[in-house]
């Protein structure tokens, strides 16, 4: 039974499976092997997920959701229709989408996968992608990051050695990652990014711009304003360094605007995004002490990386022009399949050696005597970079005569204070009643490849050890929790896959419907008209040669395919 690998990403998922010919990018329902992630309920109430929710974005924002991958690990709801989703349940809804593509293509059933995820998540991050999978069906083998699913793939494919500096930018997140490939192995020195930093915040930036100047409000535009705003905008962005003028044409109120983009200004609005895309990139160096001529190559990863001012600042950060030859938007999920060939033993692939990293600093509270009003001090057990699987243990004493109790909090993070840290979890051991200093525990941190955290504290006078997994995540659910997640998301029915084809054209029809005027708008009125009698008709062939003919007309009205 085969492994998949899945890149689940912010903007677009894709997966992938290694078979005796290397790496199969597997296509969805619609023949591509990009899947928007983004997920919708038709009017109907049945599901939709993918390029058709994402066409619907504009005129059914209340009933469309996207970019929820940034909400992932944490409580956060998100209302679709009448009901409210976590961003774990609708990531789960994605990956089943591409689990049932994934079957589809094979001939065989999926029950397996690798999934990637930013290398700066943290552990709530982690579990919520986990349990997304879990919720899809899905038995989650191995989570991989990004940057270092990229790197394998660049590496096995040209079989070179040195220092790979990966830079993965997708929509919502930025990871910064630094890798050597030697003898086999493929061990990464340092790792670092910004978890809200992506092609998303290019385009709010240029929304936030173009409003202030025309003086409009944000919260004045209707959703469907907004979001026609946002595909402009982000067309705008893509197309700004081949065209250094564009015209837009924005609807404000009752009015059309037209609004001219430049170069010049997209490159103002995008200074304070790529000063803070280079704060990561110069800690990763500094926490594998590599000067800049040491990076062997530079290696870009993600869509957002395709913008030239974002090439550039690298071109000018390390002197040299970075590589790009791997498709930025699939190359994570090529990584991913290779990782899930190497769990699945593949015969086909020679076998290397992985290892990462912790991305954060994980520790524990402590008092400082020296200072008691500032409350608990974080006490690093395992440093941030630090090569995983890796177990570490440090010894700590009670602060109080006569304690009977010591309390173990969890964090995760780089500030001297816990307060500022990420909390994770805690656990209490008792130990024996004595003078402040006399009683000692010794705790021990181990943290594995998955990025999940395991805590064993043991008290020394009298050898009783004690353990837990630390398991504590805002936005995970209880397994009472789980099976209620389980069953609402069972309720959701999902269109047929013969169907999608047809609805998703269906669905960018109506958006230029909504997006012209006159007799464009007639004219596209009585394409989807005439479209709509010929699926009553369920001839396949009709439907097929009208679908190709609606669609050659639909690629000139937009201009540019949105996907």
């Amino acid at each position: 039974m085969a492994v998949i690998g899945i890149d689940l990403g912010t903007t677009n998922s894709a997966c992938g499976v290694l078979s005796g010919e290397g790496v199969r990018l597997i296509p969805n329902r619609l023949g591509e092997v990009l899947t928007p992630s983004v997920v919708g309920l038709d009017d109907a109430g049945k599901l939709v997920v993918g390029k058709t929710a994402k066409e619907r974005l504009i005129n059914h924002s209340d009933r469309t959701v996207a970019a929820f991958k940034r909400l992932m690990g944490t409580d956060h709801k998100v209302k679709l229709g009448k009901q409210l989703f976590s961003a774990t349940e609708l990531s789960a809804l994605v990956l089943r989408s591409l689990k049932e593509d994934a079957e589809t293509y094979l001939g065989e059933e999926v029950t397996e996968a690798v999934i990637s995820v930013p290398a700066y998540f943290n552990d709530n991050q982690r579990h919520a992608t986990k349990l997304a999978g879990e919720l899809a069906g899905l038995k989650v083998e191995r989570l991989i990051n990004e940057p270092t699913a990229a790197a394998i793939a660049y590496g096995l494919h040209d079989k070179r050695e040195g220092n790979f500096l990966i830079l993965d930018m997708g929509g919502g997140t930025f990871d910064v990652s630094i890798l050597e490939f030697f003898d086999g192995v493929m061990e990464v020195h340092a790792s670092a990014g910004d978890n809200f930093l992506g092609g998303e915040d290019f385009v709010e930036a240029m929304i936030d711009s173009a409003l202030g100047e025309l003086q409009v409000n944000k919260n004045s535009l209707s959703p469907r304003q907004l979001q026609n705003l946002y595909m402009q905008m982000e067309s705008a962005k893509r197309r700004i360094s081949q065209q250094p003028e564009q015209v837009l044409a924005l609807e404000v109120g009752r009015e059309k605007i037209e609004w001219t983009a430049t170069a010049e200004w997209f490159e103002k609005l995008s200074t304070p995004l790529l000063l803070r895309a280079k704060r990561p990139i110069e800690r990763a160096m500094r926490d594998a002490d590599l000067p800049p001529q040491k990076i062997d190559e530079v290696v870009l990863v993600g869509g957002s990386t395709r913008m030239a001012l974002f090439r550039s600042m690298v071109g000018r950060m390390f002197g040299r022009l970075p590589s790009c030859h791997l498709d930025p938007d699939t190359v994570v999920a090529m990584g991913a399949a290779i990782q899930a060939g190497l769990k699945s033993r593949n015969a086909a692939l020679e076998d290397i050696v992985l290892t990462d990293v912790c991305p954060y600093t994980l520790g524990t509270g402590v008092i400082n005597e020296d200072s008691p009003d500032q409350g608990e001090y974080f006490m690093p057990i395992i440093e941030r970079n630090t090569v995983v699987p890796i177990s570490v243990v440090r010894r700590v004493w009670t602060a109080h005569d006569k304690q009977a109790e010591v309390r173990i909090d969890v964090y995760q993070g780089e500030n001297r204070l816990v307060k500022k840290n990420v909390y994770l979890g805690e656990m209490s051991v008792a130990v024996p009643k004595g003078a402040r200093g006399e009683e000692s525990v010794d705790i021990r941190y181990s943290y594995d490849m998955n990025g999940l955290l395991e805590v064993d504290v043991t008290v020394v006078s009298t050898g009783k050890t004690f353990n837990k997994l630390i398991e504590f995540t805002p936005g995970a659910l209880s397994d009472e929790e789980k099976a209620s997640s389980l069953e609402k998301l069972a309720k959701l029915k999902f269109h047929p896959r013969e169907d999608e084809e047809n609805r998703a054209l269906v669905a960018r029809g109506e958006r230029l419907y909504e997006s012209s005027l006159g007799e464009q708008r007639d004219y596209i009125a009585k394409l989807l008209g005439n479209f709509d009698r010929i699926l009553d008709g369920q001839n396949p062939a009709e439907i097929k040669k009208a679908r190709a003919k609606l669609q050659e007309i639909l690629d000139r009205f937009d201009g540019e395919d949105w996907i």
